[in-house]
């Protein structure tokens, strides 16, 4: 058993699929169910259930996936401790961010971070906040932008900045109509639209109705925050934005109307965390700071 067979089984965990998860690891699907059928041998344990539909781990191969992942992550970092003490500020960075941040934010700040470090890729992921974290805890990724709080005491948290969040309404509907600043008990009584279970916005859109002490619309959630901008746009009902999602460079939709809300304003944090153990922990804190530094107008920074 080595190194590689532990990616191929990973991959076949990640991808429920030998044709794919072979196709994700650059070999062919007979070498992949060769090594994965070795690996069960040496070991003596079935780690897949084979005759079924879909591809089904054994409980021994869930827990044996797992220290894998573990592993891989462990090689990862002895890879990244030779490459950065021979070039601190190149090779890559695997940075990931959920997906109602990272359209809006990055193309403000990768130009900087660009500039900043001509010889380093970053690699982006973009994925739901809590694979994000496991992903940080396994050491596939070296840093992610997420929000606030983190309560994880593997990880170091470096805060980025506060977003406020304004009421996106279609044109012609009551509140469009109203002078700006609009009540945020207003805003969120009645028709709010929200996004599905996982996504880190509807837990924070969720706080804002708890506060207001009224609850969302009943009966539709959307997958992404471009479906709420469609279904405002069609007249569905209204949500809470992120103002970043409603900054330039993000086109207006004559038929969405945007205003500020009152103080208290809802919000949400941002920070860029990583594990506290990361050989390249130096320069993901400078990228902290390039990232910092970078924000558009109207977008707070938070304090080191």
């Amino acid at each position: 058993m080595n190194i590689r067979d532990l990616e191929y089984l990973v991959a076949l965990h990640e991808h429920r699929h030998f044709g794919r998860a072979a196709e994700a690891s650059y070999c062919s699907q007979p070498t992949l169910s060769t090594q994965i059928r070795k690996m069960e041998t040496e070991l003596g344990v079935d780690l897949v259930e084979r005759g079924s539909r879909q591809v089904l781990f054994t409980e021994v191969g869930e827990r044996v996936v797992r220290r894998a992942r573990r592993i891989l992550g462990e090689a990862a970092e002895i890879r990244d401790i030779a490459r950065s003490a021979k070039h601190p500020h190149s090779g890559s960075v695997r940075l990931g961010a959920f997906p109602t941040l990272a359209p809006y934010l990055l193309p403000h700040v990768i130009g900087d971070l660009h500039r900043a470090y001509p010889d380093l890729e970053v690699l982006l992921v973009e994925e739901k906040t809590e694979v994000l974290l496991r992903q940080m805890r396994e050491g596939a990724l070296d840093a992610a932008l997420v929000a606030m709080p983190v309560n994880d005491e593997s990880l170091h948290v470096e805060p980025l900045f506060r977003e406020q969040f304004v009421l996106a309404a279609p044109a012609g509907h009551p509140l469009a109509d109203l002078p700006a600043p609009v009540q945020t008990t207003a805003a969120v009584n009645g028709d709010l639209l929200l996004l599905s279970d996982g996504h880190c916005l509807r837990d924070q859109a969720l706080e804002v109705c708890r506060m207001a002490g009224v609850q969302e619309r009943k009966g539709f959630q959307a997958t992404s925050l471009e479906t709420l901008r469609h279904m405002v746009a069609g007249g569905v009902g209204v949500t809470l934005m992120p103002r970043l999602s409603v900054m330039p460079p993000v086109v207006d939709n004559p038929r969405i109307v945007l205003r500020d809300l009152t103080e208290p304003v809802p919000y949400r944090e941002i920070a860029l965390v990583r594990r506290r153990s990361s050989v390249q922990r130096d320069l993901i804190d400078d990228i902290a700071g390039v990232l910092r530094d970078a924000l558009p107008d109207g977008i707070e920074p938070l304090a080191q």
